[in-house]
């Protein structure tokens, strides 16, 4: 006698994988990364309030980068802008102005910003 399901038939089922391990999909050096809370809204839409972060302390910040930024004794998320007279730190939205980097400025990229991840149900 052969089995006769008793639900519906899923049409998710012919996407199933293995499970998703995160750390394994998101974190390249171990020893260098860590996950940080996003408090604020100075870069939205791109990273909302209450966003988890993977930052990478290993990686040499670029021209457009998303990073964890020290300056002058506070943590900061802005967007790398990098000019041959300056360097900003550029939010996201547009009701914050850029920080403009001088020499006064004390000035640590702490890390890059390489995954976000969004609770998108409250």
């Amino acid at each position: 006698m052969a089995g006769v399901k008793a639900g519906f038939p899923s049409p998710a089922a012919d996407y199933l994988e293995e499970a998703i391990d995160l750390n394994r999909y998101v974190i390249r050096n171990k020893a260098a990364t860590f996950y940080a809370r996003i408090d604020g809204n100075s870069m939205e839409p791109i990273l909302s309030n209450n966003d988890l972060v993977v930052v990478d302390r290993s990686l040499t910040p670029v021209d457009g980068d998303i990073a964890l930024c020290y300056i002058d004794g506070e943590f900061t998320v802005k967007t790398i802008q990098r000019t041959p007279n300056a360097v900003y730190l550029i939010p996201a939205n547009r009701q914050y102005d850029p920080i403009t980097v001088t020499k006064d400025n004390e000035l640590i990229i702490w890390g890059i910003v390489t995954h976000s991840i969004r609770k998108h149900r409250r």
